[in-house]
Formats: structure tokens, sequence, C-alpha cells
């Protein structure tokens, strides 16, 4: 038989062993050798690497930055008003062989539910040393980290660094929140209530103030107008004195015309006055005063009212009875 059927399957046992012991670290991994379970090579860099067929094994890990999502948690802070935590982390593997050793063959998954414990012990210890308003405030990025830096030793013995511990939210339990929502209604009634007495108190304050200033105005309006009249009354009397030290007659005929024109007007009641009474003395024949005839008809026109000797001023509405009908008093009732 020719030498080249048995170099055959030498050469490709030999090209199988080869390939066999040759592997590829990614850029994105981080390896190691393992024989019969024991790390015996740490292939941290990319390229190619190098074991032994058979015995040998190779496991990867993922180098780049994970996320994990912590499940739910309920916590108490100190003024025992429970609160539901959903927060999440972000982590790398940072040491394989550690990582190898702590977790075993169970890898990545098993890694995860130890930092799941890991974060949720150190998320009840610091959530649970402060009050609930410091948890939905802005201290909350504190507490964050001080979850983080609590977290970071522990992980560390996983072969694992904690980069970030995020607080996605942070409620209520279901049970709590119809009592918390009626207290906060409560308070947000009591904080109203106190606005709208501090209104109504400004407001009281505010109208007593105008009060107040209306009361001045109208007083110091009342005096101003007072002495006002008063001056204007004390010209009008110089004003009349002087006209009656002028012509005391023409100032006594005037006084009587504006007491015809104020009381002999139409739709008073119906005087009965004696002919001869000094309220008439301007209306006579006889005009001390020179008043011309035409003049005293435009004041008054008597008429003679079906021949009963009666003088009627018809716009005024004033009957002068006749002198022999007069009583002796020189006045008779009328309607």
């Amino acid at each position: 038989m020719p030498r080249s059927v048995y170099l055959l399957p030498i050469v490709l046992v030999a090209v199988v062993g080869l390939l066999s012991s040759i592997f590829i670290v990614d850029e994105r991994e981080k390896a190691l050798v393992l024989q019969f379970g024991r790390v015996v090579q740490v292939k941290e860099t990319p390229g190619l690497g190098f074991k032994l067929p058979l015995i040998q094994e190779v496991v990867r890990y993922d180098d780049r930055i994970l996320s994990r999502d912590v499940e739910p948690l309920e916590v108490t802070p100190l003024d025992d008003r429970r609160l539901v935590v959903d927060a999440f982390a972000r982590y790398r593997i940072t040491d394989v062989e550690r990582f190898r050793q702590a977790v075993g063959p169970g890898g990545i998954s098993a890694a995860a539910r130890r930092l799941d414990s890991i974060l949720r012990a150190e998320t009840r210890e610091v959530l649970g040393s402060v009050s609930s308003n410091d948890i939905l405030s802005t201290d909350r990025a504190a507490l964050m980290l001080r979850i983080r830096n609590g977290a970071i030793a522990e992980a560390n013995a996983l072969g694992l660094t904690v980069i970030d511990v995020r607080l996605k939210r942070t409620d209520l339990p279901p049970a709590n929140l119809n009592a918390t929502f009626d207290r906060m209604i409560a308070e947000r009634q009591r904080e109203a209530e106190d606005e709208r007495a501090r209104g109504r108190e400004a407001a009281q304050r505010t109208r007593a103030a105008a009060d107040r200033t209306v009361v001045e105005l109208v007083s110091d309006a009342g005096r101003q107008s007072q002495i006002v009249q008063g001056e204007a009354d004390a010209e009008r009397n110089r004003i009349f004195a002087e006209a009656f030290g002028a012509d005391p007659e023409f100032f006594e005929f005037y006084r009587s015309m504006t007491a015809y024109q104020r009381s002999l007007r139409p739709g008073n009641s119906t005087m009965v006055l004696s002919p001869d009474n000094e309220f008439f003395n301007y209306l006579k024949d006889d005009n001390p005063v020179g008043v011309t005839a035409e003049a005293a008809a435009a004041i008054v026109v008597p008429e003679d009212i079906g021949g009963t000797g009666e003088t009627t001023l018809d716009d005024a509405n004033v009957t002068l009875p006749d002198p022999d009908a007069a009583t002796e008093d020189g006045a008779t009732a009328g309607n």
C-alpha cells in the first residue's frame, strides 16, 4: 500500500488538533482556559489564544457594561410610611478568575441573582435610615450613591464592579394609596382654608380703610361745602343789604315778586285771602313802584267768574273774595 494512505489520517488529526488548540478572544469578551474545572489561563486582551486540545476548554464572559433590574421591593422609612421601590444597576465583570470562583459554572445568571440580593439589602438599609420625604425629594441622588457605595465592596467579592444604581420608581403600596390621597386632600383643603381666611382678613382691612377714607372725604367735603355755602350766604346777605340800602322800595318789590313766583304756581292749593291783604299790594291798580299795567297783567290776570263777585288767579289757583262778601275777620274758608 502507498505510504500516503497512512500519512493522510495523521495529517488530519494534526490539523484538527491544531485548530482545537487555537481560540480567538473578541474585544467585547474575556476568556478563561480551564483544565478539569481549574483555571489555568486568563485571557483578557483580544486576539489569538492557545490551549491544549481535548483536556482544556475556554469559557467566555462579557466584558461590556451589563444592566440588572431589581425586582420591586417594599421598604419602611423612618416615618413608617411604607414605599415600593423599583431600582436597577449597571455593573461589569472586572475579575473573571474571581468571578468564576465565586459563581462557578452558573455564570451571569447566578451572578445576577447574588447581585440582586446585595442590592436589595443595601436599598433596605439606606432607605430605612431616612424619611419618606427625603426619598421623594432631590436628595434621592445622594441616597442612590450610598446604595452603590455599599454594594461595591460585596460585589467586588464576586469579581464585579457596580458602576451605578438608580431608583426608577418610588410608589406607595396599593393598600396605602387611598389613605395617602385622603390625607393629601385634607392638607390641601386646610391650606386653602388658611389662604381664604387670610384673604378675608386682608379684604376686611381694605374695606375698613376704604370706609374710613370715604367718611373722611365726605366729612371734609361737607365741611368745605358748609364753608362755601356760609360765604355765599354772607355774600348774598351783603348784596341784599346793599340793594335794600340803595332803594328800599324796589327791594321790597323784588321780594314780593319772588314770593309770587314761589307761591303762585300751577297745581298749588287754593288760597283764599282778603283783597286788601298786604300779599297782593303789587297786584292792585295802584302801582307804588311804577309797575306798568302790562307787567302786572303778565304776572296775574284777574277774572270775574260767573258774576259771583270773586276774583280768581287761574294759573296760581288763588281766589280773592269780594270785600262785601268777606267775613268779619277778612277771610273765608275755601276748597
